[in-house]
């Protein structure tokens, strides 16, 4: 479900269409339906794992800590590209672009540039149980 995750700008009604697909995955992993009544949080628990908007933040800034341990002579990817470009899609507000998608995710996280560099401490600060 998530194949490429790490370069989507995803939008928030991304994000709901995606954890409304776990969700169904999830209960009919446990045989329950929405008839019974059950929180989605004790399905989540019930199967031990973590979210999928936290796996895609965990993937994201995987991928982001690779971009920027790499060397200077790598390829760049499109994602990359479209990072640092702004795009309008006709009217209204520019379309949203990974860099700015990374931005927020490490907000959340408390995260700064600088601890991409070392790898292990940057895996550490990033990874999702469950």
């Amino acid at each position: 479900m998530l194949y490429g995750a790490e370069c989507w700008p995803v939008k928030n009604s991304h994000v709901q269409k995606i954890k409304v697909a776990e969700i169904r995955i999830l209960r009919w992993m446990c045989g329950c339906t929405k008839r019974d009544k059950i929180k989605n949080e004790v399905i989540r628990d019930r199967v031990g794992v973590a979210s999928v908007e936290d796996k895609m933040h965990e993937s994201r800034l995987r991928w982001f800590g690779h971009v920027k341990r790499r060397s200077i002579d790598a390829p760049v990817r499109r994602c990359e590209r479209l990072a640092m470009e702004s795009l309008r899609s006709g009217r209204g507000r520019l379309k949203k672009y990974w860099g700015e998608v990374i931005r927020q995710d490490m907000a959340l996280f408390q995260l700064t540039e600088d601890m991409t560099l070392d790898r292990r401490v940057w895996r550490s600060m990033i990874k999702i149980e469950g």
